[in-house]
């Protein structure tokens, strides 16, 4: 008995100790978190992640993979039928069926094509993004970038954080001119999740700091 009570000790520490890692932005206008977590796991009202253009060579590692498997293969198969291109800003609306992944809503979004892809290139990402959650009245959306898993490295995570960010708060001042002008009733995101890898937390949460500070400067 003592031993099986060592063991159920030792994997409920283990459990917690995978637990997801969440960090907190400082200075931020409205509250957004770092979550070290796969965007296969996450239970949201709406997770949204990022392809590249369809293209053989464009493969699904990582999370991406990960989700793919938890959909039986439903990505694999739009991308290889055209019927989500990833084109820059395209976006796909997947309700998942119960027992595949947790989150409610899957929202798709086209990064383009990889090679030539750069950082900048995320605040078209972060503009499509605010504008989906808002107009599906998602008060607190999950974004997860998927960059890395969509097979392009060497990029600076934290940079691809801070214009993710700068897209996304440049559509959400657009809202409230609109709301305060009476002609919008759209439920703007009151929050953000930001997913990122474990190696990489630090320097996304960085990046999408320097954006509120980036921000209030323009």
């Amino acid at each position: 008995m003592p031993r099986i009570r060592f063991v159920l000790f030792v994997l409920v520490c283990a459990a917690a100790s995978v637990r997801a890692q969440v960090l907190t932005v400082p200075n931020a206008n409205l509250p957004v978190e770092v979550l070290v977590q796969s965007p296969a796991l996450t239970k949201t009202d709406m997770q949204a992640i990022c392809l590249f253009r369809s293209d053989p060579a464009n493969t699904l590692n990582g999370s991406l993979r990960e989700i793919d498997e938890h959909l039986g293969g439903l990505l694999s198969k739009i991308r290889k039928s055209n019927l989500f291109t990833g084109t820059l800003g395209e976006t796909l609306l997947i309700v998942p069926k119960t027992g595949t992944i947790p989150a409610r809503r899957l929202l798709l979004i086209g990064l383009g094509d990889r090679e030539s892809f750069s950082p900048d290139r995320e605040q078209v990402i972060g503009f499509t993004f605010f504008e989906e959650a808002e107009r599906l009245g998602i008060s607190h959306p999950y974004f997860a970038p998927t960059v890395l898993d969509g097979g392009k490295a060497g990029l600076d995570t934290g940079e691809v954080a801070q214009q993710f960010l700068l897209g996304f708060l440049q559509a959400k001042a657009t809202q409230d001119l609109l709301q305060h002008a009476g002609v919008s009733s759209g439920t703007n995101p009151q929050s953000l999740t930001f997913l990122a890898g474990g190696a990489h937390a630090q320097s996304s949460r960085d990046g999408l700091a320097r954006a509120f500070t980036t921000g209030a400067q323009h």
